[in-house]
C-alpha cells in the first residue's frame, strides 16, 4: 500500500520548502504529495514547477483561480478525488514531518480507524533557525528539550507501544484515514468558511457517527509546527 499526503497550503512558501525537504528524507518512499493551495500564487506555482525534478516522490499541485476567502475544505475534497492511494494523510502547511512519518502511517493503517497524531509547537527562535539554515537537524527530542518549544514530549519518537493512553480529539494538522471512509460521508463540509470554527471537529464527529474509532499514532508519526502568530481572532474560535 502507498500513501497520499495532502498538504493544506496558503501563502507560506518558506514553510513549504522545509516540508518538501523533510519529505525527501523519508525512510519509506512509497507516497505521493498533493499540495492543496487555497489561493492562486504565481511564486508557489513557479517554485513547484522548477523543483519537481529534485523530489524523490510525485508532487501534484491544485489551487484556486483566485484568493476568495477560506475555502480549505473545498480544496481538500478536490485533493481526495485526485489522490492515487487509498491511505490519505493530512497535514497543514506549517508542519514539518519527521523522517519516519510516512512509515508509521503505513504501518498503523487499519480499516475502520481514524489515525490521529499530535504536533510539537516549535518556539520562535527554533523556527527562525530552521528558515535561516534550512537544516532539519534540530528537529528531535534531545535538541528541543532545552528550547522554549512547547509539547516537547510529542517529539519523542517511540514506535514500539503506546507511551500515553489518554485519547484526544482529532488533530487536523496530523491525521490519516482510508479514502473509502471519507467518501462514505461525502468528504469535508464546504460550508465551513472561517478557520478554527469547527472544520476539524465536524469531520471527526461525522466519521465517528459512521462507526469509525480513533487510533493514536502519537510519538510515532510526528510533525513539528513552525511558530507564527495566530492568523485568526480569538473570537472566531
Amino acid at each position: 500500500m502507498g500513501l497520499t499526503l495532502i498538504i493544506s497550503y496558503y501563502k507560506a512558501l518558506n514553510n513549504l520548502k522545509l516540508i518538501l525537504k523533510a519529505l525527501n528524507k523519508q525512510s519509506n518512499k512509497n507516497f505521493e504529495v498533493i499540495i492543496s493551495e487555497d489561493d492562486y500564487n504565481e511564486e508557489t506555482v513557479s517554485f513547484i514547477l522548477n523543483n519537481k525534478s529534485y523530489s524523490k516522490f510525485k508532487i501534484s499541485h491544485i489551487n484556486q483561480k483566485s484568493d476568495n476567502g477560506f475555502r480549505k475544505n473545498e480544496m481538500l475534497n478536490r485533493a481526495i478525488l485526485k489522490a492515487k492511494y487509498e491511505l490519505l494523510v493530512f497535514i497543514d502547511g506549517d508542519c514539518i514531518p519527521n523522517k519516519h512519518f510516512v512509515k508509521e502511517y503505513l504501518k498503523n493503517v487499519e480499516k475502520g480507524k481514524i489515525l490521529n497524531g499530535r504536533r510539537v509547537m516549535l518556539d520562535e527562535k527554533t523556527s527562525k533557525s530552521l528558515y535561516n539554515t534550512q537544516s532539519l537537524d534540530k528537529l528531535n527530542f534531545k535538541s528541543l528539550l532545552f528550547s522554549d518549544t512547547q509539547k516537547v514530549k510529542e517529539a519523542l519518537y517511540f514506535p514500539y507501544f503506546k507511551l500515553f493512553y489518554k485519547q484526544r480529539g482529532l488533530c487536523g494538522c496530523n491525521w490519516g484515514i482510508l479514502k473509502e471512509h471519507l467518501l462514505d460521508i461525502n468528504g469535508f463540509d464546504e460550508d465551513y468558511q472561517n478557520p478554527g470554527v469547527g472544520e476539524d471537529t465536524d469531520i471527526e464527529w461525522r466519521l465517528k457517527l459512521s462507526g469509525l474509532k480513533m487510533k493514536s499514532v502519537k510519538n510515532k508519526a510526528i510533525v513539528f509546527h513552525l511558530y507564527h502568530p495566530r492568523t485568526y481572532s480569538a473570537s472566531a474560535v
